[in-house]
């Protein structure tokens, strides 16, 4: 068989994962990570030297990672691993005698997608009211929260929102998803009644939906707020009115995606709001 250099290789098959619709640039920048971990691991340089022994040998090696917290790896991130492995196979199929489907998985459990309760539900939305802080930070954070739970937002595309996009005479609007992929979102009466108190405090020109306003800000010095702080605040908010399980936006689309589908809306719809990329994804949620 032919020698093939390994590392071009991986490099030709990121550049045609970035022109794959279906999948976003964090799963690339996965794909990435993962392949490049295992050249690490098994120290190969060309194609020929993949066969059933060194996949062995790469999982024994999984088996002594740890995580950044110092456990060792979930069974779900070593299967990351190995599908990362098995995409780059498929792709270069016809160069080498490992097939993908040689490259098994390992079975996980089912794992139960969490959900809120409608009272824990409540609380959250209700949260930024019961603190005391300013009132313009109460109705920034009240209005984010409201368009989360009605719009299915992903907290990266609500930390983006431009506030000329949000058109608040109308019930809908379209944001740019993974990949840049347009989509029609909903927005809800209480979404729209606290979005239009908070924009009418702010007195700054910035163009962002919802900025910054702690005390290092200076004028001139504006800044949409981060997706980062956004999750930070969401799990302070459900700490502080008793949430005792974790909470933060993923769960959040998780409660919006179970809410819809028993109040009877069809799934197409449902996939459409969230932006799933395939109706497999919206499925687990009935």
């Amino acid at each position: 068989m032919k020698l093939l250099a390994i590392t071009p290789l991986i490099e030709k098959f990121l550049s045609h994962l970035k022109n794959q619709d279906h999948l976003s640039l964090a799963t690339i920048k996965n794909y990435d990570f993962y392949l490049k971990r295992f050249l690490l691991a098994s120290k190969i340089t060309n194609l020929s030297q993949l066969d059933d022994k060194l996949i062995n040998q790469y999982r024994l090696w999984l088996d002594k990672q740890a995580n950044r917290f110092g456990r060792t790896l979930a069974g779900s991130t070593k299967n990351y691993h190995l599908i990362a492995l098995r995409s780059f196979l498929k792709y270069w199929q016809n160069q080498t005698s490992l097939k993908a489907e040689q490259i098994k998985l390992a079975r996980l459990p089912n794992r139960k997608i969490s959900r809120l309760e409608n009272s824990e539900l409540e609380r959250l939305l209700e949260s930024p009211l019961r603190i005391k802080q300013p009132k313009i930070i109460q109705w920034r954070d009240k209005a984010m929260l409201e368009l989360l739970f009605a719009s299915g937002l992903r907290v990266s595309e609500l930390a983006n929102l431009r506030t000329q996009e949000v058109r608040l005479e109308r019930d809908d609007f379209v944001v740019l998803g993974k990949k840049q992929k347009p989509r029609k979102v909903f927005i809800s009466n209480q979404a729209k009644f606290w979005l239009k108190k908070y924009l009418a405090e702010r007195k700054d020109q910035s163009p962002f939906l919802f900025i910054r306003h702690d005390r290092a800000t200076r004028p001139g010095k504006i800044k949409a707020i981060t997706a980062r702080s956004i999750q930070r605040l969401i799990q302070a908010y459900a700490r502080a009115v008793g949430i005792k399980n974790p909470v933060n936006p993923r769960i959040i689309r998780h409660t919006i995606a179970s809410y819809l589908i028993k109040e009877g809306t069809d799934l197409q719809q449902v996939k459409n709001l969230l932006g799933h990329s395939s109706i497999l994804t919206t499925r687990k949620y009935r």
